[in-house]
């Protein structure tokens, strides 16, 4: 009887699986742990350390976002006389590409020692089937420059600049501007004059191309230009941030040099000089101003009129500064 109560216990205590009151644990840790991690992954182990450092090197190399607006798009100078000019009136640049066995005249050489001087224009020989195509088979007379995207503010970006001088915001916003050499003479006179930049519409509208920048003598670099999609509501935008929107009208109810608002924060809206500004913009406008002409003029150009506005907005916040 013994012997068969001994053979049942060892038959008990040999059972599969886990015993009463054990909760289990001891199939648990039959389990495992999984995979052995790897060395880079497992802390205090020197691979880990050296992971980690290479990860923190690799994120300061890495450049930080861009701040501001939209980028345009790259354009191509050609021509040499236009790349003589455009690199003379200092137009940004990125790369100068020369045809190979290139007549070297006295263009060529002016043009190579202006983009040598700068120190930041590439110089890139290249054949002529290679300069064809970029050009899309224009007349580039082997010389081609390459003018980088420009990189277009934010329109707060305008009137944070103003505050942050203590100034008044003196913004210029362009209706129908098509002409890329009005855009430029518009940011030339806002420079001239101490204004904080200049807004234009996405959309038939001039951009900043490399005729802007040279119809700004080199203004634009230090004169903001933003690209809105909604010109209306970028006016909208400003009212709401306490600035006065002045348009440019013909059929003004004002003449320029009586409304004292051009002394403060303001916008001055300018059109076409055959359309002028369209409704929606003009409806937003809080005064419509025309300029007097005794000479008998239907109306000027866009640019000399922004410079008329503008000098009357400078001399009143002359006065201002003086009383």
């Amino acid at each position: 009887m013994a012997g068969n109560s001994q053979r049942r216990n060892r038959r008990t205590s040999n059972k599969k699986g886990a015993t009463a009151g054990s909760g289990g644990q001891r199939r648990k840790g039959l389990e495992g742990r999984g995979p052995t991690p790897k060395a880079e992954d497992r802390k205090k182990h020197k691979a880990n350390r050296i992971s980690n450092a290479m990860a923190r090197q690799a994120a300061k190399r890495r450049p930080a976002p861009r701040r501001g607006g939209p980028k345009g798009t790259s354009e191509m100078v050609v021509g040499r006389n236009p790349v003589f000019e455009a690199l003379r009136d200092g137009v940004p640049a990125v790369t100068l590409y020369v045809q190979q066995f290139i007549d070297n005249d006295e263009r060529v050489r002016e043009a190579l020692q202006l983009a040598a001087e700068r120190g930041n224009i590439n110089l890139m020989e290249a054949p002529r089937p290679e300069l064809d195509r970029l050009t899309g088979g224009l007349n580039h007379q082997g010389m081609v420059l390459q003018v980088p995207p420009y990189e277009y503010a934010l329109p707060g970006e305008l009137t944070a600049a103003a505050y942050d001088n203590g100034e008044d915001p003196l913004i210029v916003a362009l209706d129908g501007i098509t002409d890329p050499r009005n855009l430029g003479a518009i940011i030339r006179s806002v420079s001239a004059f101490g204004g904080h930049g200049v807004v234009v519409p996405e959309r038939r509208a001039a951009s900043m191309t490399a005729g802007a920048w040279k119809s700004s003598a080199g203004t634009a670099a230090r004169t903001p230009v933003s690209r809105v999609t909604n010109l209306t509501r970028a006016i909208q935008d400003y009212k709401k941030e306490g600035l006065t929107i002045v348009g440019l009208a013909a059929e003004g109810t004002h003449e320029v040099h009586e409304l004292e608002q051009l002394g403060g924060p303001v916008v001055i809206v300018i059109g076409s000089e055959d359309k002028g500004i369209g409704r929606l913009v003009g409806e937003n406008c809080d005064y419509l101003v025309r300029i007097p002409m005794p000479g008998g003029a239907e109306s000027l150009n866009a640019g000399v009129a922004a410079g008329v506005v503008l000098y009357e907005a400078a001399r009143r916040r002359a006065t201002r500064g003086r009383a």
